[in-house]
């Protein structure tokens, strides 16, 4: 079975370091683009399994950006999204209950920073999970 690919995107290269290792460790393939920009043009070049995106990068919530753009490019539209963010720490703002929304924040998962392996670990799996089940549901 091939190894899941996974994007991160997020502009703090020692917590990207350290989310990697433990991706790997799993038997994740990662890939890591430091910047939205970094991020679009690993997203046009390769085919990802999940992209893994920090909110807030360079001049505030950028990732929320990101996310909405993918969801209006066809063939990413799909692509599971896992926000992961310092925005707590950041801000003082807390999201209460869930805080998706498919028009203002139009990702699959969230998870503050800092993230407990084991719990990274079962929300990329449920993310993959979930994508693989809409897939074949699609091919029905």
């Amino acid at each position: 079975m091939d190894a899941k690919k996974i994007l991160m995107i997020d502009d703090d290269p020692d917590f990207v370091d350290a989310v990697k290792r433990i991706l790997e460790k799993a038997g994740y393939v990662v890939e890591a683009a430091y910047s939205p920009q970094e991020g679009y043009r690993a997203l046009d070049a390769n085919v990802y399994d999940l992209v893994l995106l920090d909110c807030m990068m360079g001049r505030g919530a950028e990732g929320i950006i990101v996310a909405r753009k993918l969801r209006k490019k066809k063939e990413l539209s799909n692509l599971p999204v896992l926000m992961i963010t310092g925005i707590r720490d950041q801000t003082g703002f807390f999201f209460v209950g869930d805080p998706k929304d498919e028009t203002f924040l139009p990702v699959d998962g969230f998870m503050e920073k800092p993230v407990e392996p084991e719990a990274l670990l079962q929300e990329v799996s449920r993310l993959l999970q979930s994508r693989k089940t809409n897939e074949s549901k699609k091919g029905e």
